[in-house]
């Protein structure tokens, strides 16, 4: 059994990233960041789809194909599209953020 809450670091140098399930089809991951975010001129640009639930804290996401970035906070959950170019805008820096995040195929 995994709590996704337990060890939860105050500080990191880079985003904490846990492998709980992983197959041919899917992966899910619990990401930790603290205060991170992507550098300005990166883009994801994933082979697969990806679904995050943020569980806590607060995010900001930026889609390179709208202007405005979406704002995340518990419970919120979104859908991402293979190959849709998206950054991490920002996360929270007075306390850990913590992202479910599924990955898989059509």
């Amino acid at each position: 059994m995994t709590n996704l809450f337990a060890d939860l670091p105050t500080h990191l140098d880079d985003e904490l990233v846990t492998v709980l399930a992983e197959n041919k089809s899917i992966r899910i991951e619990r990401i930790v960041s603290t205060g991170h975010c992507s550098p300005d001129d990166f883009w994801y640009d994933q082979d697969e789809h990806e679904s995050v639930v943020l569980l806590k804290g607060k995010a900001q996401l930026q889609f390179e194909d709208e202007d405005t970035p979406v704002s995340l906070v518990p419970g919120d959950c979104i859908n991402i599209a293979a190959h849709r170019r998206h950054r991490v805008q920002s996360t929270s820096q007075d306390e850990p953020t913590v992202w479910l995040a599924i990955f898989y195929g059509d």
